[in-house]
């Protein structure tokens, strides 16, 4: 897997915003960035136990004529090196094939608009399905860029939280940023979720980093959600027990991309953290 940010470029004001979170993602994590800009309206991802056809919205091939320029400046402003991917492989001649061996990807909430109900508190069904088959997690940005300057993991004590604090703690490493931890428990006490963190063998590079525990053994959620600061990046495992499991794939979903408008990095049941 390659220290790598995929990027699908849209160019258009709100691809600008994408791009921007995308070069401040690479430079704080230490990750290479490589923009694909479209010529088509699909491409295909060949995951190890799916093949995902992504459709693209129309304004994803937008004055084609101006979309290298404009990445280039946006990239160049950040102080990065623009890198460009060309597939090398189509399934059809206007169907490329996209590398899955990155170690992120940046996607909007929605890539598509075949779906009449796109809005802050809705992830598309495509990128449902990046972030269920993908080996790496996928990076949504705040529509509008926005900087973060600490790092929160929810934690439910899942086996994808564990992959979860794994990200938060190598991310938090690199970047120099606060870690915090965000769990809503469910009628079990700190001392629990502590132990789940030791048995994986994480709990003394916690301690070692330094770290706060967001810990609400009542109240809901959404209500709960609002401690979260503004100026975090919120690291989610996709599947879990309990109430974290629900956040992304299944009937608490909503409630928090509609509440917790974050910049957020999805970890998916497929992701494999790289831990040095």
């Amino acid at each position: 897997m390659r220290n790598e940010l995929l990027h699908i470029f849209r160019n258009t004001p709100f691809g600008r915003e994408t791009l921007m979170a995308s070069v401040y993602f690479c430079k704080e994590t230490g990750t290479s960035l490589r923009v694909y800009i479209p010529k088509f309206r699909q491409f295909l991802m060949y995951f190890e136990h799916e093949v995902v056809t992504v459709d693209l919205d129309r304004a994803f091939l937008r004055d084609p004529s101006t979309a290298k320029q404009h990445a280039e400046e946006i990239i160049r402003e950040g102080r990065l090196t623009p890198h460009f991917i060309e597939p090398k492989g189509f399934t059809a001649s206007t169907l490329p094939d996209l590398p899955v061996d990155y170690r992120y990807m940046t996607s909007p909430r929605t890539i598509s608009n075949l779906s009449a109900k796109i809005g802050l508190g809705y992830i598309g069904p495509r990128v449902r399905n990046i972030i269920r088959s993908a080996g790496f997690p996928v990076f949504i940005p705040t529509p509008v860029f926005k900087p973060w300057k600490k790092v929160v993991v929810f934690f439910g004590g899942s086996q994808n939280a564990i992959k979860a604090l794994q990200y938060g703690i190598e991310i938090a490493t690199v970047s120099g940023f606060p870690l915090i931890l965000f769990t809503q428990a469910e009628g079990r006490d700190l001392r629990y979720y502590e132990d789940e963190i030791r048995q994986v063998g994480l709990f003394g590079k916690l301690e070692a980093l330094g770290y706060d525990w967001l810990f609400f053994d009542r109240g809901e959620l959404r209500v709960n959600l609002y401690e979260v600061p503004h100026d975090s990046l919120a690291i989610v495992g996709a599947y879990g027990h309990g109430a974290i499991r629900e956040v992304l794939f299944g009937s608490k979903m909503e409630e928090i991309q509609t509440v917790l408008p974050n910049s957020m990095l999805i970890i998916g049941p497929n992701c494999t953290p790289v831990i040095g």
